[in-house]
């Protein structure tokens, strides 16, 4: 492993933790809607569960799905059942005022950032193919552990920062007065990503 591999890994974490899916969208939406506070823990939770699913492939978990399919389809299917639950939540939502209920605690913000990550087990098979592709074939466990740890302080330095950027006051002002409409747009994209994975083969 030299340190040209690692900062091109790094360089394919920013680009997917800034892609659109489902764990982007859910921390913008969280940030907007409960504060800085509770997007920065929700963005840790993420941080963490994506940095999981690099360590398991590091272990070769990708390789346990590909000879027991049934693990993934069933880890998938949980994980799009949530997708959709929390969809139907935010559209049944949409209306109610900010401050209508309690931000959640420190605790779950930091467990729904984890299920959110946890329910896209696709997660692992593109850590694994990553890692083949960046990384020689034959790792040691100091060498799987310093990407793992790298990994986790990326997405550690990153999640928390983007909810910083987003609970700014003027991007929270354009959320509030627009929260019905954009929030039926996060559910119905949180939704599609949820079928989308479900029907995903």
């Amino acid at each position: 492993m030299t340190p040209e591999s690692l900062v091109a890994f790094n360089l394919v974490l920013l680009a997917a933790i800034a892609s659109p899916g489902p764990s982007l969208l859910f921390l913008v939406r969280t940030t907007l809607a409960n504060g800085r506070r509770t997007g920065m823990i929700t963005g840790a939770g993420l941080a963490t569960m994506a940095a999981l699913w690099t360590g398991m492939a590091l272990l070769g978990l990708n390789g346990i799905f590909a000879l027991f399919p049934w693990a993934y389809l069933v880890l998938k299917s949980a994980g799009a059942a949530y997708l959709l639950w929390i969809a139907v939540q935010t559209w049944r939502h949409a209306r109610a005022p900010i401050g209508a209920a309690p931000p959640p605690s420190a605790r779950n913000a930091f467990v729904s950032g984890l299920l959110v990550n946890l329910a896209n087990p696709k997660s692992v098979l593109f850590a694994g193919a990553v890692l083949v592709v960046i990384f020689p074939p034959a790792l040691g466990a100091g060498e799987k552990a310093i990407i793992f740890l790298n990994h986790l302080a990326v997405e550690l330095i990153v999640q928390p920062a983007l909810a910083l950027l987003l609970s700014t006051a003027a991007i929270r002002a354009r959320y509030l007065r627009a929260k019905p409409l954009l929030d039926r747009i996060a559910a119905a994209v949180l939704g599609a990503l949820g079928i989308r994975l479900l029907l995903d083969r």
